[in-house]
């Protein structure tokens, strides 16, 4: 008969044991809440992560697939870097679980389409890198519920076309550079360029790519350069066409525009759905109404509105309790009595609960004192800067005795004491009766140290 051990404090002991998500694999470098896996010859992910880490980098490995659920184990990643790798596409469900990512670099991998559920449930979502693949096509969705969204870069690849319709201020509403620099595309849907967002279209790179001289392409970029991108003038030279399609008649359009003399350019571009910035100005006790469109305000009855303005901060329905300003149901906001200090820049989001969705409104407006009173005010200071050098005139000028036959009585002689520095009693003495000596140009309000007889410093005691 053979005597069996107890479980029980054998199960104390692996209790005890560090749990197997917590190490860290022994090819990798693992520092507080990073894990470094570069350059480590990996053909596939390590079996176990460390579950709070926030970076994770496998760069410069030779991944080619990752499976559904890869980080599931790793909740709190922010920071994912997969660039120079080998994959050529990402399976349902990669980042299931990991919600959390903000800074996502699949650069210079090889990827070629980029398909609508590569990225989803990634709402938290700030930089997405896509350089340098194979991409030939990007599905319509593939950037759809990715609201936090800021930057995207697609450059060196090979796309022909692109969803510029996908991308709207309520659904990318903090969107500032969409980068298509060196791609293949030759025609582009130039109304939905100009339907894109204010933001998007200053953040937009086409150059180095393969567009065909038009007027609707010249007209596009004429008031992109006339307004100031950046993305113009840091790549000028880089903005070619090709005439009638040829590549080797390709022109630099932005620095040769003889081409392009008979298009007809004055019209202005159609702004964006969603004004980003208008101003208003009034005078001193105007009514002031501020109207919340945005491309929202199609579905006024499940909005809700809130305004943020400079000196009253935030108001809603809920929260205003001052008759000097009013929130209408349709999100107006309405100041009956405009007052100088009622300046400055007035915000309006509007929020789509069912759809989770919102946009915002800004206005800047200025009041401004009115005219009269702003004359009588300089009139009344003008005035009395005259009557002022009218008194002081008369005070020079028209005192009594200024003639010259006027002679004044002769000063008497006032005598004059003679400083002697003996009768007075320094401020600092050593003992009663005991006066150092002094040079008679100093001033004893501001004694420096001296020299006595024997050539040595003196400094002032301190009575006390």
């Amino acid at each position: 008969m053979t005597a069996g051990l107890h479980p029980g404090p054998l199960l104390m002991l692996l209790s005890l044991l560090p749990v197997s998500e917590e190490t860290c694999p022994s090819i990798c470098l693992c520092l507080s809440d990073t894990v470094s896996c570069s350059s480590s010859g990996l053909a596939k992910l390590p079996r176990t992560l460390p579950s709070s880490s926030v970076t994770l980098d496998i760069s410069h490995n030779h991944l080619s697939w990752l499976g559904p659920g890869s980080f599931n184990k790793m909740p709190r990643l922010e920071n994912l870097r997969m660039a120079h790798n080998q994959l050529s596409a990402l399976g349902h469900g990669v980042f299931q679980n990991a919600s959390g990512l903000r800074h996502l670099d699949l650069s210079s991998n090889k990827l070629q389409v980029v398909e609508q559920y590569y990225f989803q449930g990634l709402w938290r979502l700030e930089e997405l890198l896509l350089f340098n693949n194979k991409i030939t096509q990007v599905e319509a969705s593939a950037l759809s519920g990715l609201s936090s969204l800021k930057k995207v870069y697609f450059s060196l690849n090979q796309i022909t076309h692109f969803p510029f319709f996908s991308i709207q201020d309520h659904s990318h509403p903090f969107l500032t550079m969409l980068d298509l620099s060196s791609n293949r595309m030759s025609r582009l849907p130039w109304e939905d360029v100009k339907a894109l967002p204010g933001l998007v279209q200053r953040g937009l790179y086409l150059h180095n790519n393969s567009l065909i001289c038009d007027c609707s392409m010249y007209s596009m970029f004429w008031h992109w350069d006339l307004r100031g991108y950046d993305s113009l003038k840091d790549f000028t030279e880089e903005h070619t066409c090709s005439i009638y399609g040829d590549p080797r008649a390709a022109i630099r359009f932005l620095q040769h525009n003889r081409f392009f003399h008979n298009c007809t350019v004055e019209k202005a571009v159609s702004q964006p759905v969603t004004v980003l910035l208008s101003s208003v100005l009034v005078s001193e006790g105007e009514t002031v109404r501020l109207d919340c469109q945005t491309s929202l305000s199609s579905n006024t009855t499940d909005l809700s509105f809130t305004w943020l303005s400079p000196s009253k901060g935030y108001i809603t329905q809920t929260s205003i309790n001052d008759t000097l300003i009013s929130l209408f149901p349709n999100g107006s906001l309405e100041i009956p009595a405009a007052k100088v200090n009622d300046s400055g820049l007035y915000v309006c989001t509007a929020v789509d609960i069912k759809q989770a969705l919102n946009a915002t409104r800004e206005v800047n407006v200025t009041v401004l004192r009115p005219a009269g009173e702003s004359f009588n005010t300089g009139y009344t200071t003008l005035l009395g800067c005259v009557v002022t050098m009218i008194f002081i005139l008369m005070y020079l000028y028209l005192t009594p005795c200024r003639c010259s036959c006027c002679k004044q009585p002769k000063p008497a002689d006032i005598a004059i004491a003679t400083y002697d520095p003996s009768t007075l009693i320094p401020v600092f003495s050593h003992s009663p009766g005991v006066h150092p000596k002094m040079h008679s140009d100093k001033h004893v309000a501001f004694m420096e140290p001296m020299l006595s007889e024997e050539g040595t410093e003196w400094t002032p005691e301190s009575s006390f």
